[in-house]
């Protein structure tokens, strides 16, 4: 057997503890939960609302000219208008960090009341110009322009204020389904996690490979085969799908199974697992490759008589973490289309979409003789360098 393990740097040193995180979701963009449903309905309740408090004093302003009165009301139309582009800019930067989104829409606010209150005293003078009457004896003057502006000030900060609490609710909403379609996910991945722990086959394939090295007297053998046997058991049995934990506990994890599947395979079976130290550090779903790495010695190794390489690969790309596994002969993995044969891979797919929604990707293809799946994460920077900082015994960057 040629068991290859190769890194493209040196191992990153253990500090003999992990700190295990609970289901994180990662949301779907922020504006899909800023909805024109909710923004149309309450603006315009706003505004009309407005309208009705403020109507004793349109009406003062008309004594007996209804006309006049209507003309004026109808300046509320502008004001929805307004508070319409509002939620445009609010809709448009709910992605955005906290302090220049704030910045933004404050500005924006003042912005939009002091092109209301212009506009009211525009009009007023177009009125008096042009239908006299009762709109002569509206003043136009600074003592009116600064009560317009703080009238339009407060209530244009409460139509963003209804925004922000809309949004809030849809966006807790759509946390609690994500987080529910995740532990959905997590407690199927689980199951079928304990399935392969406990598939009686591969404990009988492999408790024979190591009684066939204790009669060959191969003692040392059998004996660094019972321990990997072991560790291969107590790790996967204590963990938790529902969990992340450190890619690098999960490559291990999968070095153990395959070095336990080349007894059974011997020279058939070759291993290659490459991780730089950056994606080393990333948290990932428990479990997560396990099914792929399992299609990967039944497709490949088992119906093929020749030698096939199974390789794993791990980089951060662009802000993605992209895990690679291929086999390069045998049947290779089976098809995603596959009901007889694709449940790992639907079952990926599935923990993917409900832990990431649609920012993370499974790709499962034939590539010449062989198979290649292929999963993209979102991660965070950030994230990655305290991590990785943190193992190598570095201060963290500044």
């Amino acid at each position: 057997m040629e068991l290859a393990l190769r890194d493209e740097s040196v191992i990153l040193g253990q500090n003999g503890s992990h700190t295990h995180r609970g289901v994180t979701t990662f949301m779907p963009a922020a504006k899909s939960d800023a909805r024109w449903a909710d923004a149309v309905p309450l603006t315009i309740g706003l505004w009309l609302f407005m309208l009705l408090v403020f109507m004793p004093g349109i009406i003062a302003r008309h004594p007996g000219d209804w006309v006049g009165v209507a003309i004026d009301s109808s300046t509320v139309c502008l004001s929805i208008g307004l508070g319409l582009l509002l939620f445009i800019l609010f809709r448009g930067t709910a992605d955005w960090q906290g302090g220049p989104r704030l910045v933004l829409m404050v500005a924006a606010t003042i912005g939009m009341a002091l092109a209301s209150t212009i506009f009211d005293l525009k009009f007023t003078d177009w009125g008096a110009r042009n239908l006299g009457g009762n709109w002569l004896a509206i003043p136009v003057d600074f003592k009116r322009a600064s009560q317009s502006l703080l009238n339009y000030l407060c209530v244009f900060s409460v139509n963003v204020a209804l925004f922000q609490f809309s949004f809030s609710r849809r966006r807790s909403l759509t946390r609690e389904r994500q987080l529910a379609a995740a532990e959905t996910a997590a407690r199927q991945a689980e199951l079928e996690a304990l399935r392969l722990q406990l598939n009686p086959h591969f404990l009988f394939n492999t408790l024979n490979a190591i009684s066939s090295l204790i009669v060959t007297r191969r003692n040392e053998d059998a004996e660094e085969m019972t321990d990997k046997l072991s560790s291969f058991l107590r790790a996967s049995l204590a963990c938790n799908p529902t969990e992340l934990v450190p890619l690098e506990e999960e490559l291990d994890l999968m070095a153990d199974y395959l070095s336990i599947e080349a007894v059974r395979f011997g020279e058939r079976l070759r291993v290659e697992i490459s991780c730089t130290p950056e994606a080393r550090a990333v948290h990932v779903p428990g479990l997560l490759i396990q099914p792929l790495v399992e299609n990967a010695v039944k497709y490949g190794v088992a119906r093929s008589a020749q030698p096939v390489t199974i390789a794993i690969d791990a980089v951060v790309d662009e802000g993605d973490l992209c895990i690679v596994i291929t086999n390069d002969g045998g049947a290779g993995l089976p098809s995603v289309k596959s009901t007889a044969t694709g449940v790992g891979l639907r079952n990926v797919r599935r923990r993917l979409a409900a832990l990431y929604g649609e920012r993370a990707s499974l790709v499962a293809e034939p590539v010449g003789a062989g198979f290649l799946a292929r999963i993209c994460l979102p991660i965070d920077k950030d994230v990655v360098a305290a991590l990785l900082h943190r193992q190598q015994g570095l201060p963290l960057p500044r």
